[in-house]
């Protein structure tokens, strides 16, 4: 099946044992939010907090932002009744913790295709430990499978920095040959790639450098852990109406009955090849969506 075009500029994480985050979920603007069940959960919270989930869906079966469960690893004491939950409220798409290998996704993608899962319902995948750096390209190439279930890659930069020792200093030069090793796996593997979370939630410029910098890398958006962060985000990694105008043009121009089947046209006093008519195409079908949520 064809993955469909969604905006994922920001991504916001809400703990699923926080009552009162749960309620305010309805009326944010995030492009996507993450319900999570595994860091932001004391473990004897883990029990009521699926129960909240359940409930929750239950009270809101559609939703304009994209949802995904965040499930404890499938290791750990945790996680098969958290998938079995996350599968019971049919979400958009489930994120695994802490891949590492090819196995970590096909092995949930097994069981939801044994358990007869919608095929709506996608996998991410938490790159944040030194074997998921290592192993993204690999675990990439799922991607280009549809039976994999994969659409998207999320940067665990707190992990990473806990199990590497690296400082998250202001730049996060230390971080940057990882960050674009992982974007460059998931392009590989036509996957989406979700950028590390802001600590600091009480500083915007601090927030605002950090989503220019992933913007300017390639990220398709940036996860976030305060609603403070998600306007912020939005514009950010909204396209501009230059980069825009030019999409327009470059779909235009390729529709004309003289390129159509042309691989490469001249417009406006440069090279343009169907790769940028893809990329254009892409970014429309996203200023779409956003116009109608």
């Amino acid at each position: 099946m064809s993955k469909p075009f969604r905006p994922r500029r920001s991504v916001l994480y809400v703990p699923a044992s926080n009552a009162k985050a749960l309620a305010k979920v309805v009326s944010l603007t995030a492009d996507a939010v993450i319900f999570d069940l595994e860091d932001a959960v004391a473990p004897d919270a883990k029990e009521q907090s699926r129960e909240a989930l359940r409930d929750y869906f239950l009270g809101h079966p559609t939703s304009k932002a994209e949802r995904i469960v965040r499930i404890n690893g499938l290791s750990s004491e945790w996680g098969g009744e958290d998938l079995l939950a996350a599968r019971a409220c049919k979400p958009d798409a489930i994120l695994l913790p802490k891949v590492e290998t090819p196995y970590d996704i096909t092995g949930v993608a097994e069981i939801l295709e044994e358990t007869d899962a919608s095929e709506n319902i996608r996998l991410w995948a938490m790159i944040e430990t030194p074997r998921g750096v290592l192993n993204a390209d690999e675990i990439a190439e799922l991607g280009l499978r549809s039976t994999a279930r994969l659409d998207c890659f999320v940067v665990g930069t707190n992990d990473i920095a806990r199990e590497t020792g690296a400082k998250l200093i202001r730049g996060r030069a230390p971080f940057i040959p990882w960050l674009m090793q992982i974007l460059l796996s998931a392009r590989a593997g036509k996957l989406d790639v979700i950028d590390g979370v802001y600590n600091d939630f009480s500083d915007p410029d601090g927030f605002s450098d950090e989503c220019t910098q992933a913007v300017q890398m390639g990220f398709d958006g940036k996860s976030l852990i305060h609603p403070s962060q998600i306007e912020p985000a939005n514009a950010a990694f909204h396209p501009d109406e230059n980069a825009i105008g030019e999409a327009r043009s470059i779909v235009d121009a390729f529709s004309h009955a003289a390129n159509k089947d042309k691989g490469v046209i001249a417009l406006g006093g440069r090279m343009v090849e169907r790769l940028h008519l893809e990329a254009a195409q892409k970014l429309l079908a996203k200023i779409e969506t956003i116009g109608r949520n």
